[in-house]
C-alpha cells in the first residue's frame, strides 16, 4: 500500500504540511479499491485481523460519537471500543475530531458505520498517514527504493523460533499488503496506458500551427509563442538530457493577450505550468506548478478568457504565412453574409473532425497494401472529370513544381469552389482534432466548413468522407445498369427518357451504390439539365429520382454545386402542382446545410415557398383540388423547416408573411402537416420577434393541444417550441391557463425517447420559472419524476432536468421533497462534469437545496462544498458566478463552516483572486461568498492577508446595485478585523459607499448603511463621509421601516456627532 501510495496516487504539492490526495478518476480508483479491500479483510483474514498495529492510524474525521451503536462505550463525543490490546489500550478511539485505530477489524466496523462517507475517511486516513505500513509493522518496514529485505528479516525471526506466533502473522500481513500494492499499482498502470500521450513531432506540429494564429490583428489567438531552446535535439526534444529522462520534450514562453507571460512545459504525459524556465540550466524552474492539460490548446483555452472565447466562437484567422516553408493549399473561405448565425460548438467539430481524419488514415493505409512506401493509383471518377477537378496524380505534379509542401489532407469539391471566391474572407478551424497531438502521423485541412446556422442544425452539415471501390469486380451489378440508364438519359429521344426514368425509379434508390452510380456516370448533370426542358413528365420524373437520391449528403452537395437548387426555386412557380411538390420536397432535402439553404434564400426561393403555404387545411369537406393545395402546403412547409435552420431565412420568412400562415396551418387535424410546421415553428422560436408572433398569433393553445396527440415526433417539437417560447412570463402564464403542464408531466414517462425527453424536460424548465406553475408541477408530483432522471441520462436532458429542479427548490417544500426523493446524491455527483450548462444549473440547484440545514449536511457530507469551490477554477464567468453564490448557503448553513473553508488548500487565495474578475455577475458572487466568510474571525484573517481590502476598495465606484450590495456587506463584515476601517479609508472606499445611499434599491440602502456604520469608528472616515454629505442621507434612512437600516443609520450619525463633539470640547475646553 505505501508503493502505491507513493508512486501511483497522485498528490498535491503543499507549500506547508502535507500534501492532498488530488480529485482525480485515477485517485479514485485506488481509494475504492482500498476502501473494499479494508471492508472484506475481517471476513477473509480473521487472524491477521485482530493483529495489533506497533502504532495507531491517526486521522481528523467527519464522524461522531452518535454514528457508533454497539461495541462501543461512548461518553459524551468520545467513544472506545470494547476490544483493547495487552496493555487495555482500545484498540478504537475516538475524541473529534481526531480518531485512532489499532487493527484491521476496527477499521473493517469503521467503514460499517460510515456508511456512505468511507471514501471521505479512506481519503483522510490516507492522507494523515502517508506509508501506513510503517504504523501497522513498525518503521523497519518503511518503504523504500530499491531493495526491500523486510520480508526476509521476518522470515529468519520465524526460523529461529517465536514462541507466540506473533511474527508468522506479521509475514502473512506484510505479504497481504504486498499483493494489494500489486494489485494497485496494475490497476494505475493499466489506467495511465489507457491515457493519450504527447509526442516531441505531435508537440512540433501544435506550436508551428499556433504560430500562425500569433500577431498584432484583432483576430489574433495570442501574442507570441516561442522556444526557450533553439536546439532540437535527433529524437525532436529541445529540453536537456538530464530533463527527457522525466519525459520532458520542450519549454515555451507564450504570452497571451490579457494575462501575463506563461511559462509551459510540454511533456509526454501532457502540458503543465512551470516554475518560470527562460533558459537551460534553472533547475528550480522546472517543477510543475499547475495541473497537466493534454495538450497545448487545452491548456491555453484554461488559462486564457480571450482563447477560449476566440476558440469556441470561431472568431479568428490566420495572421500571417507560418514560418516554415509550408503552404496552406486548402484553407476554407467562409462567406460573412450571415454574421448572427450561430456556429457549431467546438467539441462537435473536434469530433466529426477526428472521425475524418481516421478515416482517411485508413484509406492511406489501404492504399499500400505490399509495399512499405508505395500507392496504388487511383483513377478519378467521370463525376470529378465533369467537374474539371485535378486528379491526385495531376496535384502532385503541380506541388512538384511548386515549392515543397506538405500534404493536408480531406480535399472537397466544395472547399475548391469556395476558395476561388474573391469576395470570401478566409479564416481557419482551431479544433484540437486539427492538431498534431491528435494525428502524430499526419495533419489535417485547416477550415471552418459549412457551420451550423442554429442549435439544432445536426450533423448533416459536416463533410462526409468519399466512400470509393477500390476496383470495379466489387460492384453490384445495379451500378452497371444504372450507366446504361444513364446513357439512353443523355442520347435518347423523349420517349426513351420517359422510359429511362421510369426504369430508373425502379431500382432502390435509397441503396448508396445506386446513388452513387448515378453520380458517377454525370447522371446528376443529366437530370438537372432535365429540370430545364418543358417537357412535363420528364421534370416529375427527374425530380421524383433527384428526391429519392437527395437523402445522401454528398448527392445533396453535387446538386448544389451543379446549380441544381437555382433551378427547382424556379420550379416553385410552375402551374403544374404535382412538379411545385416535388421540387419543394427536393429543396427540403438538400437545404441540409449552410450553402444550400443561402442559396434558396438569395434565389428568391424563401418568398416562393411561404406562398405554398396558402391553402384551407381545417375544412371539413374539401375537393380534390383543395386536397391538392393541402399537399403542396405540406410540402413547402417541410422545405421551410429546413431552410428555417438559417437566421437570415428565418427573417426572411417573417418578412413574406408566413407566420400567420403557419398559424393557420397549425390548426390542421393531419399530423403530417403538423410536423414539418411546428417543426419550423421551434426553429423560429429562437427569435424574439418570432416568440411574440407565437404569442399574438394564439398558437400556444395549438402547440398545448397537440401534446396530448399520439405522435411523439409531434409531441416532440410542440414541446421544444414552448420550452423555447416560455421564457416570455406571458407564454408561461399561458401554457398554464391551457392545461398545458399535465401532459408536460405525462411526457415525462417516455424516458426511451431521449429527443422527446429533452424538449419535455426543457419545456417544463422554463414553465417552472413561474411560481404558479411550480405550484401545479407539485400537485402532479413531477419533482420525484424529475429527481429519476437525474441518473443515465444524456446531458442535453440532465441541463434540462437540473435547470427544472434549480427552479422548483427555491420553495422550501420543494427542498425537502428532493432531499427525500434522495436527490441531493445525484446532484452533487453532476458537479463533477464538465458541461458548462449543466454546471451552470446544477451549482444554482445545489446551491438553493442548500439554504436547509438537512440538506446541508447531506451535502457536506460528499465532499460537495469542495467540489463547488474547485468549479470557481472553471475558465467560463457563469460557472463561476453560479459556484460562488452557491458557496454562500453553504457556508451559512454548515456545521463548522470556518473550519469547513480552511480545510480547502488554496481556497481562500482563490476566491480572493476572483476580485479581478471583469464580469460583473462574478463580482458580485464572490462578494456576497467574501461576506460569509469573513462572519468566521480566523479566515477574515486569512483573506485580509491575501489583500482583500485593496481589491474590495478597486470596486466601490460602480454602478451596478447588485454588485453594490454584497460588495457593501463584504465591507462590513472585512471592518472587524485589526485596522481594516483605517485601510479602507486610505483605499479611498468611503466617498463611493456615499453614493450608494442615493440608489433606489432598499437592500442597497440596508448594506451600505451597515458599512458605514462600521467604518464611522475610524475618525478619519466620519470625516470623509461628513464632507460627503451623508448626515442628510442617514438622517433620511432613519425614519425608514427597516429596523436593520435605522440602528445602523442612526449608529453612524451618532459616531460622526460624538467626533464633533470631542473636537468641539478638546478646542472650546
Amino acid at each position: 500500500m505505501g508503493v502505491a501510495l507513493t508512486r501511483a496516487a497522485q498528490w498535491t504539492t503543499a507549500s506547508s504540511g502535507t500534501g492532498k490526495l488530488e480529485i482525480t478518476p485515477l485517485n479514485e480508483s485506488l481509494l475504492k479499491e482500498i476502501q473494499q479491500f479494508v471492508e472484506q479483510f475481517s471476513a477473509r483474514h480473521p487472524q491477521e485481523a485482530r493483529h495489533v498495529f506497533k502504532e495507531p492510524l491517526q486521522w481528523k474525521t467527519s464522524l461522531e460519537a452518535s454514528d457508533f451503536k454497539t461495541e462501543y462505550d461512548i461518553s459524551g463525543a468520545s467513544v472506545v471500543s470494547h476490544e483493547k490490546d495487552k496493555s487495555g489500550r482500545p484498540l478504537l478511539h475516538l475524541s473529534p475530531p481526531l480518531i485512532s485505530v489499532l487493527s484491521f477489524s476496527q477499521l473493517s466496523k469503521l467503514l460499517q458505520v460510515a456508511k456512505q462517507r468511507k471514501l471521505k475517511e479512506v481519503r483522510a486516513c490516507l492522507e494523515a498517514n502517508r506509508d501506513p505500513v510503517v504504523r501497522i509493522l513498525g518503521p523497519s518496514f518503511a518503504t523504500v527504493e530499491g531493495e526491500d529485505s523486510s520480508v526476509l528479516r521476518l522470515l529468519e525471526k520465524v526460523r529461529g523460533g517465536d514462541p507466540g506466533g506473533e511474527t508468522e502473522v506479521q509475514v502473512k500481513l506484510l505479504i497481504l499488503l504486498q499483493q494489494l500494492d500489486t494489485q494497485l499499482l496494475s490497476s494505475s498502470l493499466k489506467q495511465i496506458s489507457q491515457e493519450v500521450r504527447l509526442s516531441p513531432a505531435a508537440v512540433r506540429n501544435e506550436v508551428e500551427l499556433l504560430k500562425s494564429f500569433c500577431g498584432s490583428g484583432d483576430k489574433r489567438l495570442l501574442k507570441s509563442v516561442n522556444y526557450t531552446s533553439d536546439y532540437e535535439f535527433s529524437n525532436g526534444c529541445r529540453s536537456p538530457p538530464w530533463r527527457q529522462v522525466h519525459g520532458e520534450i520542450c519549454y515555451l514562453i507564450v504570452e497571451p493577450c490579457e494575462t501575463n507571460t506563461l511559462y509551459i512545459t510540454c511533456s509526454t504525459a501532457g502540458v503543465f505550468l512551470n516554475g518560470g524556465v527562460k533558459q537551460e540550466g534553472e533547475e528550480s524552474a522546472y517543477e510543475r506548478s499547475g495541473d497537466v492539460y493534454k495538450d497545448l490548446v487545452s491548456f491555453l483555452k484554461a488559462h486564457s478568457v480571450h482563447f477560449a472565447n476566440q476558440i469556441n466562437t470561431q472568431d479568428f484567422a490566420v495572421q500571417e504565412e507560418p514560418p516554415s516553408t509550408q503552404r496552406i493549399p486548402h484553407v476554407e473561405a467562409v462567406d460573412a453574409e450571415e454574421p448572427g448565425q450561430a456556429q457549431r460548438s467546438y467539441e462537435h467539430q473536434e469530433k466529426n473532425a477526428h472521425d475524418r481524419a481516421r478515416q482517411q488514415q485508413q484509406q492511406q493505409q489501404v492504399a499500400a497494401p505490399g509495399k512499405p512506401g508505395g500507392k496504388k493509383k487511383l483513377e478519378p471518377s467521370p463525376k470529378w472529370k465533369g467537374l474539371g477537378l485535378p486528379s491526385p496524380s495531376q496535384e502532385a505534379e503541380e506541388k512538384k513544381k511548386g515549392k515543397k509542401a506538405e500534404k493536408w489532407s480531406e480535399k472537397s469539391t466544395e472547399s475548391q469552389a469556395k476558395a476561388s471566391r474573391p469576395d470570401s474572407k478566409k479564416k481557419a478551424d482551431f479544433s484540437a482534432s486539427s492538431l498534431p497531438g491528435h494525428q502524430s502521423s499526419h495533419r489535417t485541412k485547416v477550415t471552418v466548413d459549412e457551420f451550423s446556422e442554429s442549435s439544432s442544425e445536426s450533423d448533416e452539415d459536416e463533410e462526409q468522407p468519399e466512400r470509393r471501390p477500390e476496383s470495379n469486380t466489387d460492384l453490384p451489378s445495379e451500378y452497371w445498369q444504372i450507366q446504361k440508364l444513364v446513357k439512353y438519359l443523355k442520347g435518347g429521344n423523349q420517349t426513351a427518357t420517359v422510359i429511362a426514368l421510369c426504369s430508373m425509379r425502379d431500382f432502390n434508390l435509397a441503396q448508396e451504390t445506386c446513388q452513387l452510380a448515378i453520380r458517377d456516370v454525370g447522371g446528376l448533370e443529366v437530370l438537372i439539365n432535365l429540370l430545364a426542358t418543358e417537357e412535363v413528365k420528364c421534370k416529375i420524373g427527374s425530380l421524383k429520382i433527384l428526391k429519392d437520391i437527395s437523402h445522401n449528403p454528398q448527392i445533396r452537395r453535387a446538386i448544389a454545386d451543379l446549380g441544381g437548387l437555382q433551378t427547382m426555386v424556379g420550379i416553385l412557380d410552375s402551374p403544374d402542382k404535382a412538379l411545385k411538390c416535388l421540387a419543394a420536397e427536393t429543396i427540403a432535402n438538400v437545404a441540409k446545410f449552410r450553402r444550400a439553404r443561402r442559396t434558396v434564400r438569395q434565389h428568391g426561393g424563401i418568398k416562393r415557398l411561404v406562398e405554398l403555404l396558402d391553402c384551407v387545411p381545417d375544412s371539413a369537406a374539401l375537393t380534390s383540388e383543395q386536397e391538392r393545395d393541402v399537399e403542396v402546403a405540406r410540402c413547402g412547409a417541410l422545405a421551410l423547416w429546413s431552410c428555417s435552420k438559417s437566421v437570415r431565412n428565418k427573417e426572411a420568412i417573417r418578412r413574406a408573411g408566413g407566420i400567420p400562415l403557419l398559424a393557420r396551418l397549425l390548426k390542421s387535424p393531419h399530423e403530417n402537416m403538423l410536423i414539418p410546421v411546428v417543426g419550423t415553428l421551434q426553429e423560429c422560436a429562437s427569435e424574439k420577434s418570432y416568440r411574440v408572433a407565437i404569442q399574438a398569433e394564439g398558437m400556444i393553445e395549438d402547440l398545448v393541444k397537440n401534446l396530448s396527440c399520439d405522435n411523439q415526433e409531434l409531441q416532440m417539437h410542440c414541446a421544444s417550441a414552448i420550452f423555447k417560447c416560455a421564457e416570455d412570463k406571458h407564454t408561461r402564464d399561458l401554457v398554464r391557463r391551457y392545461e398545458g403542464l399535465q401532459p408536460l408531466v405525462t411526457l415525462l414517462s417516455q424516458a426511451e425517447n431521449k429527443q422527446l425527453l429533452a424538449a419535455t424536460t426543457g419545456a417544463i424548465w422554463k414553465c417552472s420559472i413561474s411560481i404558479e406553475n411550480v405550484a401545479m408541477f407539485k400537485e402532479y408530483r413531477a419533482l420525484e419524476t424529475l429527481v429519476g432522471l437525474l441518473t443515465n441520462q444524456p446531458e442535453e436532458v440532465l441541463v434540462n432536468v437540473v435547470g427544472a429542479l434549480g427552479e422548483c427548490a427555491q420553495q422550501p417544500a420543494n427542498r425537502t421533497t428532493i432531499r427525500k426523493s434522495s436527490g441531493i446524491p445525484p446532484l452533487v455527483n453532476l458537479l463533477t462534469g464538465t458541461n458548462q450548462a449543466l454546471l451552470v444549473n446544477v451549482t444554482r440547484a445545489v446551491g438553493a437545496c442548500a439554504t436547509e440545514p438537512e440538506n446541508m449536511a447531506i451535502i457536506d457530507r460528499l465532499d460537495g462544498v469542495r467540489l463547488l469551490w474547485s468549479l470557481l477554477k472553471n475558465p467560463n464567468p457563469d460557472v463561476q458566478a453560479s459556484a460562488a453564490w452557491a458557496i454562500c448557503p453553504c457556508i451559512e448553513n454548515a456545521k463548522d463552516s470556518g473550519e469547513m473553508v480552511r480545510s480547502f488548500v488554496g481556497g481562500l487565495e482563490l476566491i480572493i483572486n476572483l476580485l479581478k474578475s471583469t464580469n460583473g455577475e462574478v463580482l458580485a458572487s464572490v462578494c456576497a461568498a467574501i461576506a460569509k466568510i469573513a462572519k468566521d474571525e480566523e479566515n477574515l484573517a486569512v483573506i485580509t492577508d491575501h489583500g482583500v481590502v485593496p481589491m474590495l476598495a478597486k470596486l466601490t465606484n460602480t454602478t451596478d446595485d447588485k454588485l453594490r450590495r454584497h460588495l457593501a456587506e463584504a465591507i462590513a463584515r472585512c471592518c472587524m478585523w485589526g485596522s481594516n476601517r483605517v485601510a479602507f479609508g486610505e483605499a479611498g472606499a468611503v466617498a463611493p459607499l456615499v453614493r450608494y445611499l442615493r440608489s433606489k434599491d432598499p437592500s442597497v440602502h440596508q448594506a451600505t448603511a451597515q458599512a458605514l456604520f462600521q467604518l464611522s469608528r475610524d475618525p478619519n472616515n466620519c470625516i470623509t463621509m461628513h464632507e460627503n454629505g451623508v448626515v442628510k442621507l442617514l438622517i433620511e434612512m432613519m425614519g425608514s421601516t427597516d429596523e436593520v437600516l435605522q440602528e445602523a443609520s442612526a449608529g453612524c450619525v451618532a459616531n460622526i456627532r460624538r467626533l464633533a463633539l470631542a473636537n468641539e470640547k478638546a478646542r472650546y475646553g
